[in-house]
């Protein structure tokens, strides 16, 4: 019985101690490895599981690599993956641009993967261009008629200029810069309807791609639309507002006309006041001179009489143009 016991601890033990070697000596993947004529030894896989890396990620890559003709090793493969990278599409990339003849080393490719870019689709854009559709763009031309137009570009990845170059919203970007500018600059909107293809030389001209990811092989016009008459509504606009400010003059100058008019009633009201103040002094000023003995009562007819005369003259005068006054009657 105590045979068996130990009999069974032993068979515990080895199964578990093979476990535990099976786990950081892969020696499946070596196999492989040694099957594919790569040299991978054994005890740099059980470094690899130090390193808390899966060897399958390298090994499987690396025999891909070496069935291609690929000259990469196991050390380059494991650092790309401590810091980071995408060991099995890095790999993918190589054996694309090395099918297609593109010129990629592996550090050029480590350094796309690590930059965050795609560099199997950079490399799969290289063999097969890219068309960007941008959204629809409006300009205007000089006669003041708008333009809707949509464009279709054509790119290619450049591989030398993916790390650092801008991506796909700059080259929309400049496009739409240039499309607005080569409507601008056009004397009629017909001209630009007569020949598009002017927009696209124009363009491409510019040198758009300097400085982006990408290498511009063609640009076309999809879709030209004839928009609003920018020009008549600006013109209309212009109009509307000087009617306003002629409209706001107008309203001043009557204001202050209405303001000089009531300043000329009160005036005149003073003035009118003053008057009848002083025509009210006149009688007690005849009558302080007749007591003080210094106007005689033949002095004060006398001055009626005038008064009377004058008053007659004046409605005579008045006669004339309709008007009727009745004169004061002479002092008898």
């Amino acid at each position: 019985m105590g045979t068996l016991i130990g009999s069974g601890f032993i068979l515990v033990l080895v199964i578990a101690g093979s476990m535990i070697f099976l786990h950081f000596v892969p020696l499946g993947l070596w196999i492989s490895a040694m099957a594919a004529n790569v040299s991978v030894g054994i005890f740099t896989l059980v470094g690899m599981r130090m390193r808390r890396v899966p060897p399958v990620k390298i090994v499987m890559p690396l025999i891909k690599a070496n069935k291609a003709g690929l000259d990469v090793n196991v050390n380059q493969l494991e650092a790309h993956y401590l810091a980071g990278g995408n060991v099995d599409k890095v790999i993918d990339a190589l054996i694309a641009a090395h099918r297609a003849e593109i010129p990629l080393p592996f550090e050029r490719s480590a350094a796309i993967d690590l930059a965050g870019r795609d560099v199997l689709e950079a490399v799969q854009m290289s063999v097969n261009p890219k068309v960007i559709e941008t959204p629809v763009v409006s300009a205007v031309a000089k006669n003041g008629i708008e333009l809707k137009i949509k464009a279709r570009v054509t790119v290619r990845a450049n591989i030398d200029r993916l790390v650092g170059g801008a991506g796909e919203p700059t080259i929309i970007a400049r496009v739409g810069e240039g499309i607005v500018t080569t409507v601008g600059s056009s004397e009629k909107h017909t001209d630009v309807l007569e020949s598009p293809d002017d927009i696209s030389k124009t363009v491409l001209g510019k040198g758009l791609d300097a400085g982006t990811a990408f290498e511009i092989l063609s640009i076309d016009i999809a879709d030209v639309d004839v928009g609003r008459n920018i020009g008549a509504e600006l013109l209309t606009d212009q109009a509307e507002a000087d009617k306003r400010i002629a409209q706001a003059r107008a309203e001043e100058r009557r204001a202050m006309a209405v303001a000089k008019e009531q300043e000329m009633k009160a005036y005149t009201q003073e003035m009118e006041a003053k008057v009848v103040e002083a025509q009210a002094e006149v009688p007690h000023a005849f009558a302080a001179a007749l007591r003080e003995g210094k106007l005689g009562v033949m002095d004060y007819y006398n001055l009626n009489n005038i008064k009377a005369d004058t008053d007659m003259r004046d409605a005579i005068s008045r006669s004339g143009s309709g008007e009727s006054l009745k004169a004061t009657p002479p002092v008898k």
